[in-house]
């Protein structure tokens, strides 16, 4: 089984990074051939780019992707152009999980000058059908105190943070004083006992290490203005914690242990002397630093200096600001870890990793999670399909001008070699004032020199119907027409229309030229609804008034035909007011046999029928009215039993739900023809193209 895992702060600095690659360590040590992504960078410092990735470089094999940078992904946002960027996050999450079967992405972190964090990470858990681990970070409060915060973060989660029970991990909480009496399996199934919620699942609890933050003194002198006076081991003693000593050496006694850094003014020699003797001792000191203006008693160091170089030798450095300045500003040093820090790096993954919850991974990654297909990684998928398909898609509504600039942006894109029917003049016009370019994905075809190649083929066509050559020249006149006779003699591989033209008319041509398939009783539609959270599928909403039985089993089939075409899994419900029998009715009698025949025709499809629509979405409505139903509260695929039910509800929901809807496609023709609505959008005729393109490459 694949799973996408996405980190999702709770609070600020919770250690979303050092959670998330101790996830990868975890699961590297589980078995599992884990994955790391970090899409959006977000550094500390806006000088250098995000460490995140580079940890996982340098202690594994793995090269991740390279983040967005955050002036780039930050301006997007602004200009509510994110959703380009996040096709670009899902083609690296795919190729990802072509090779891995767990994927750890890390979201964002809230900062003060960020305020759609939690939106972009919503969009993330959205597009990548992920499962949420919320992180957070045990500060000043009590366990009873945090737990009271998690659950108030938990209720306000959004609904793709909720498609699957949310886990979390405690970061950095407090170990009672007891607690080196259990061990830590026990330590954490007291935390678990104490968290135990229906909405979340505390998975990991990671304690409070010191050593986790302990800087190098290399690192340290890098970010001070500091003068070396001994190096000493320089490389490898850590900081655990800074020690300001200015009082008598009797009463700092216990600031000198393992890991202190200890800082004093320069003519301290008392506390210089008492550093050497606890050298000498075998107490590794971090360092000793030295402040202020005066200098150092020769004398006093020269006694000190051979104590100094024991175990490695004790770095002595010496900075120019008083003691109080210097420790202020040790205080608030950048504690990020560095790239090439890889014991610090592997100590953090281990420490995260011995906290979390191996069982319940282990359970959760052999689960399968129900596909849902996101609106930005549908479009992604349009996309990537349609370029592999490489098609000549005609648009017979060549001089409109949304017509043009999705015609443009399916060019820059390569989606489809659009060939836009028109005035040149007037089409080149336009073109040239949105900065695009005519070349080998896009084309302008004028239908006054091409009409009378047309004629003498379209009169054989339809010579059956007593067309003559003046009929057919008149008939040529329509773009629509002509289009649909280059797409007949496979002149193009399909067309787009309805922008400025009713779905008859549209339609119309292609069912008298290119006519219905050898498999299909009849020519339907579908919308591709892209709701929030998942793309549903409505059929018919755009062609047949009141099919029969027979002719809407066909329409689910057709249906889920489609649905599996472009990656969505059908689960189709065939709706009525009526759930399994509840009402009566001739309409309901239809709905029920064309169920039956469906699945007479296609036993191994996933259908059932009649539904209320209620009862085909709500998971809590379906317990209740069709418990047994395998669609039920889980359909993705929606037959309509009329034009007047489809075509009503499909337009209530795109308006109500505020969703775009892609089509209607048509289903069942010999070669595709595609109809828009007239109060299409230019995305929406990009990814119609993109539909024609690909039923054409099928």
């Amino acid at each position: 089984m694949k799973h996408i895992f996405l980190t999702v702060p709770i609070g600020s600095e919770p250690g979303l990074t050092s959670v998330s690659i101790g996830l990868v360590r975890t699961f590297d040590r589980l078995g599992s051939k884990v994955s790391y992504y970090k899409p959006f960078s977000q550094s500390h410092d806006s000088k250098q780019e995000d460490p995140a990735p580079l940890y996982i470089q340098e202690v594994t094999s793995h090269v991740p992707p390279a983040p967005i940078p955050a002036s780039t992904w930050s301006r997007a946002n602004d200009q509510q152009h994110i959703e380009s960027l996040l096709q670009d996050i899902i083609e690296n999450v795919n190729n990802l999980m072509e090779d891995h079967d767990v994927l750890i992405i890390e979201g964002l972190i809230a900062q003060a000058e960020l305020s759609s964090v939690a939106e972009i990470n919503t969009l993330l858990a959205r597009s990548l059908n992920a499962e949420t681990i919320l992180v957070i970070k045990q500060r000043d409060q009590s366990l009873e105190e945090l737990k009271q915060v998690l659950d108030r973060e938990i209720q306000s989660l959004s609904l793709p943070h909720k498609n699957a029970k949310p886990a979390v991990v405690i970061n950095r909480y407090k170990q009672a004083d007891d607690s080196h009496q259990l061990t830590q399996k026990e330590a954490f199934q007291a935390l678990k006992a104490q968290f135990n919620s229906v909405n979340y699942d505390l998975i990991g609890a990671v304690p409070n290490t010191p050593a986790m933050g302990a800087m190098r003194i290399k690192d340290f002198l890098h970010s001070v203005q500091a003068s070396v006076i001994h190096e000493g081991d320089i490389e490898n003693r850590r900081i655990l914690d800074f020690c300001l000593c200015a009082r008598q050496v009797e009463n700092l006694l216990g600031a000198f242990r393992h890991g202190s850094l200890i800082v004093t003014p320069a003519d301290r020699s008392d506390v210089i002397t008492a550093a050497a003797l606890a050298a000498s001792k075998g107490i590794q000191l971090a360092g000793l630093v030295l402040t202020g203006n005066t200098e150092v008693n020769p004398d006093i160091y020269e006694f000190c200096q051979h104590a100094f170089k024991n175990d490695g030798g004790l770095s002595v450095l010496r900075i120019p600001t008083s003691s109080f300045e210097a420790t202020t500003a040790f205080l608030a040093l950048n504690n990020e870890v560095p790239v090439n820090d890889t014991a610090r790096i592997n100590l953090v993954m281990d420490t995260v990793a011995r906290g979390m919850d191996t069982d319940w991974l282990r359970q959760r990654c052999s689960q399968t999670i129900q596909k849902r297909l996101s609106p930005v990684a549908f479009k992604h998928r349009l996309s990537r399909l349609a370029a592999k398909a490489n098609k000549r898609i005609l648009l017979p509504e060549g001089e409109e001008p949304r017509t043009i600039e999705a015609a443009i942006e399916c060019s820059r894109r390569k989606i489809a070699r659009c060939v836009l029917i028109g005035d040149p003049l007037i089409i080149g016009n336009k073109i040239e004032s949105l900065m695009g370019t005519v070349g080998e994905h896009l084309e302008i075809l004028d239908p006054a020199q091409a009409r009378d190649n047309y004629i003498e083929p379209l009169v054989a066509l339809r010579k059956h119907k007593g067309v003559t050559a003046s009929a057919a020249k008149d008939a040529l006149l329509d773009n629509i027409t002509l289009a649909t006779m280059m797409v007949t003699l496979g002149e193009a591989d399909g067309l787009v229309s309805g922008a400025t033209h009713s779905t008859a008319h549209t339609i119309r041509p292609a069912l008298s030229l290119i006519k219905t398939a050898p498999n299909a009783a009849l020519v339907s539609s579908i919308f591709f609804m892209c709701l929030p959270d998942q793309v549903l599928i409505y059929g018919d909403c755009a062609v047949n008034p009141n099919p029969n039985a027979e002719q809407l089993a066909d329409i689910a089939l057709q249906s889920a035909a489609s649905a599996s075409a472009f990656g969505i899994e059908p689960r189709v419900a065939m709706i009525s007011y009526s759930t399994l029998g509840s009402g009566s009715g001739s309409d309901v009698e239809k709905v029920t046999e064309a169920t039956r025949i469906a699945k007479e025709r296609m036993p191994e499809l996933i259908i059932d029928g009649p539904l209320q629509y209620d009862a085909a979405t709500n998971a809590s409505v379906a317990a209740t009215k069709a418990p047994d139903s395998p669609v039920a509260g889980n359909a993705n695929v929606f037959i309509f039993p009329d034009l007047n039910t489809g075509n009503t509800t499909y337009k209530a929901v795109q308006r109500s739900a505020q969703c775009d809807s892609i089509g209607p496609m048509l289903q069942g023709l010999n070669r595709p023809v595609n109809d828009l609505s007239r109060g299409t959008s230019v995305e929406d005729i990009i990814y119609t193209v993109a539909l024609t393109a690909i039923q054409a490459s099928q």
